[in-house]
């Protein structure tokens, strides 16, 4: 009864597994915390970046049917933002310009002039691909060359704030998590080196048998990628409950959610799991195998 236990301890391949899932799960979990921050954060980049808006101004003497030629215009150019295949325009006559001035300003613009100042307007959005500057600037002219248009307005400053911002802070948050990268992979990698530790002797003690080094590796490999695997779907249980969580304690954080993103973000940390598992097992065994028997000591 006792050898059968002894044996079950010293079975080929087998070393302390809660320590290194536990070790798995947690640098896992840390960096999906991260690349949660990450998605979050571009998708709020994405919201704010959307609602980038430019002012159309119209010539007084536009017609309807002028107007109506110039929307489908517009709504055909390649920078017109696309929502479920609908341009994202609108048309805001200078009567209801002077309804918004109203409230806005409490002051009616029609007691202080005879006639209201205010032109007809177009909003549009932009497509992402042209929200730098330099490309701003280029659809601004090709528009106002178009016929019946006064002038093309946009905030200049803004944008160019939006734009800087962004870049920082996604350039903050891809070295923190490259940083994060490379400790998980050293925290990993030491505690598989650890655990392989118990299993030095069995190691030279199959060697002296004649096992081939492909052998021994085999079942220490597996269970090092499985072992991977399973701190990957408890990291991904863990952010996923955190995130839910989160979203009904703050409902406008819902508006980040991007459930196709987060899905690709924990198969990746399944994959991660996996490989960081495999090859710093892979590392381990390598060095006993070539080890003489004097430095196993």
């Amino acid at each position: 009864m006792k050898n059968t236990k002894k044996n079950k301890k010293k079975r080929l391949g087998s070393y302390p597994s809660l320590n290194v899932i536990f070790s798995v799960t947690l640098a896992l979990f840390v960096i999906g915390l991260f690349g949660m921050l990450f998605l979050h954060t571009a998708k709020l980049s994405e919201i704010i970046r959307e609602n980038i808006e430019i002012q159309i101004y119209l010539n007084n003497n536009v017609s309807e049917s002028q107007r109506i030629t110039l929307q489908q215009t517009l709504a055909s150019k390649p920078f017109t933002l696309l929502k479920e295949n609908e341009a994202q325009i609108d048309f805001i006559s200078k009567e209801e310009a002077a309804e918004i001035f109203m409230n806005e300003t409490g002051e009616d613009i029609n007691n202080v002039l005879s006639d209201n100042p205010l032109r007809d307007a177009f909003t549009l959005k932009v497509n992402e691909a042209y929200y730098d500057q330099s490309k701003l600037q280029q659809l601004k002219d090709e528009i106002e060359t178009l016929r019946g248009v006064f002038e093309v307005v946009y905030v200049e400053s803004l944008i160019d704030l939006i734009n800087k911002n962004i870049t920082k802070i996604s350039l903050i948050l891809l070295g923190f998590t490259s940083i994060l990268l490379l400790v998980v992979v050293i925290l990993i990698n030491n505690t598989i080196k650890l655990a392989l530790f118990s299993q030095r002797f069995l190691i030279r003690s199959m060697q002296l048998v004649g096992a081939k080094s492909s052998f021994i590796r085999k079942p220490f490999l597996y269970r090092s990628s499985l072992y991977g695997l399973i701190g990957g779907v408890l990291a991904s249980i863990l952010l996923f409950s955190l995130t839910q969580y989160a979203y009904k304690r703050i409902e406008d954080l819902q508006l980040l959610q991007d459930i196709n993103k987060m899905m690709i973000l924990f198969g990746l940390l399944l994959v991660l799991g996996i490989i960081i598992g495999f090859f710093s097992t892979l590392k381990a065994i390598n060095k006993y195998l070539k080890m003489s028997l004097d430095d196993l000591y």
